[in-house]
């Protein structure tokens, strides 16, 4: 087995990275060509139960149309979590906040078992705070999650705003208190807090009624951040019945284009169940890897595809769920130190 991973391994790290030679004129400049695909495959039946049991030679991966030579093909069950618990706290969810909350501390209490795990917490209205940053330290989630309350309109817990939309003359100006910024606060969650853990199963959890009055960027901008930081994103769209309910369209959109699932709770025992099969879905998945064939480090999109090859899982009408692309990562140069 140890042999096994080591393999593994060193296939990763000789794909990952391959140094470009230097002419003169570069200024001792590197360019480090980042080339490894990791995908997330989850494997449902008819009945929606979890099929964990498939093989690399039962599917078949095409990028934009051209099939790709796997070097990695398990079960995730081992590769640590960094999840986002991405919470509304807008004054429409002041009804549901607090059975929010505890459904959540019941998920971290189930997810964050491996000392390799970590979760961060960010409430949000017209900006996002960091009120936890991404931690193993179960207790710090807990004391985090009880600080999250309703913006009145302004926000007052401890975590500081994130940045990294710009903001200047002709360009749209931050959000006021009291608004909802979604897809802002899906852009910075994925870009600024999950992007640099490297390494991990990433994923976001978005609790929100869906009704996104203040972003600066359009949904398409927040799904293409998460396809950039290889995150994928579920959403529990909760609100206040008694008011405006929730805009299911666009956060359902938004999920299943990165591989996720939208969950509409209707009740606290709804609530607690999405949380559970979130959960399960993320000790099911499978990892692939691949080199990609299309060498070009453009930054341009790749859509994925996979299929089924074993006539026998054909029959079993099987549905796989992963995200349908992703942004070829441009070559990055670095100046080496002096």
């Amino acid at each position: 087995m140890k042999s096994t991973i080591s393999l593994v391994l060193v296939c990763c790290l000789s794909a990952a990275f391959s140094v470009v030679g230097q002419t003169p004129g570069d200024d001792e400049v590197i360019r480090v060509e980042t080339d490894v695909t990791n995908l997330s495959v989850t494997a449902t039946d008819k009945q929606h139960r979890f099929i964990t049991t498939l093989r690399a030679e039962d599917i078949r991966v095409l990028e934009d149309g051209v099939p790709q030579q796997l070097f990695t093909f398990q079960r995730e069950t081992e590769r640590p979590l960094a999840i986002a618990l991405l919470i509304d706290v807008s004054g429409s969810e002041e009804r549901t906040l607090p059975q929010e909350k505890a459904a959540a501390r019941t998920f971290v209490e189930s997810v964050i078992k491996s000392s390799k795990d970590q979760a961060a917490i960010i409430p949000f209205t017209g900006s996002a705070f960091l009120e936890q940053p991404l931690t193993r330290d179960v207790l710090s989630l807990y004391r985090a999650l009880e600080r999250v309350d309703v913006a009145m309109p302004t926000y007052m817990g401890s975590g500081r705003p994130l940045s990294g939309i710009p903001t200047g003359p002709g360009m749209k100006a931050p959000p006021p208190d009291g608004s909802t910024a979604i897809w802002d606060a899906v852009a910075l969650a994925s870009s600024e807090v999950l992007s640099p853990s490297q390494g991990r199963r990433r994923a976001i959890i978005l609790l929100t009624d869906g009704w996104d009055t203040s972003s600066r960027l359009v949904s398409d901008n927040a799904r293409d951040r998460a396809l950039e930081a290889e995150t994928v994103i579920y959403v529990i769209g909760i609100g206040d019945s008694k008011q405006e309910g929730v805009n299911r369209n666009p956060i359902r959109a938004l999920a299943e284009r990165t591989g996720g699932l939208a969950f509409f709770p209707k009740k606290e025992d709804d609530l607690r169940t999405a949380f559970s099969e979130i959960e399960q879905e993320l000790r099911t998945q499978y990892l692939i890897a691949y080199s990609s064939s299309n060498k070009n480090r453009d930054g341009a999109y790749r859509q994925l595809r996979i299929e089924i090859m074993n006539p026998e899982l054909r029959k079993e009408d099987l549905k796989l769920r992963y995200r349908p692309g992703y942004f070829a990562k441009p070559l990055r140069i670095q100046n080496p130190k002096p």
